[in-house]
């Protein structure tokens, strides 16, 4: 096998990155973007920095019989983010500001039960968003490769700690199989991973917009007209106005 992984994660990652800073509503940041190592702890402090909304981590898999081959998609296990989490508790004092709008709170109260009732609920959501958009990746993956894995599968992996960033780990498929080491090599099929992930961020981020962004502020809303009711009211209800509702 001649291939290495870096080379071929990091074309598709920059794949990505274009259409995903293509889409006005959106911007991609690369935790590398020429060939040099970050370390594991490094990456998910780099995704806090730009306060990015999601994580996604993209890999080659590998094996010692060239036989597997496909896609997975991979989110924390439960017992590593129980981990994380009582780590996170021990030091909420310099935590905090990653449990957002309840870190205040959990850093000031002297109540330990709230404060670990508060980072909790910041957890199982950080963990059931994570699930939500790796099913969305699966969805889309299976249109354009097949795939290792057909369900999200939990792995204990340094990478996927985070607590307070939705985060998935991609096997974008098995560079020890010949045949599949061939396609993650040609830039067509790479093009075509990019943008099964793309469309999985978009699809997911439809649904999930996250307070305070421009997705937010331009989700389509609807709207069923009852007996009764006037432009006005709906548009006061929604805070626009009748013209912008017309």
């Amino acid at each position: 096998r001649q291939t290495k992984e870096k080379k071929i994660v990091l074309q598709i990652t920059k794949r990505l990155k274009k259409l995903i800073n293509s889409d006005p509503l959106m911007e991609a940041y690369l935790i590398r973007d020429s060939d040099y190592y970050i370390p594991l702890n490094k990456r998910v402090s780099k995704a806090r920095k730009v306060k990015a909304d999601i994580f996604i981590s993209i890999h080659a898999d590998a094996f010692t019989s060239s036989k597997p081959n496909g896609a997975s998609v991979l989110v924390q296990a439960t017992r590593r983010a129980d981990s994380e989490f009582t780590r996170w508790i021990q030091n909420r004092e310099k935590n905090s500001e990653l449990l957002g709008g309840a870190g205040e709170t959990i850093r000031k109260t002297k109540d330990n039960n709230l404060a670990i009732a508060l980072a909790d609920m910041k957890k199982e959501y950080t963990m059931a968003s994570s699930y939500d958009f790796a099913e969305h990746v699966v969805k889309q993956l299976k249109k354009v490769t097949k795939l290792h894995k057909k369900k999200p599968e939990r792995l204990s992996l340094a990478v996927l700690k985070s607590s307070d960033i939705p985060s998935v780990l991609i096997e974008t498929g098995f560079i020890s199989n010949p045949q599949e080491e061939k396609r993650l090599n040609n830039a067509h099929h790479q093009q075509k991973l990019a943008k099964a992930i793309y469309t999985a961020v978009d699809d997911y981020f439809a649904h999930n917009a996250p307070d305070g962004t421009l997705i937010a502020a331009a989700r389509v809303r609807e709207h069923k007209i009852s007996r009764g009711e006037s432009l006005s009211v709906v548009a006061q209800r929604y805070k626009v106005s009748v013209s912008q509702l017309k």
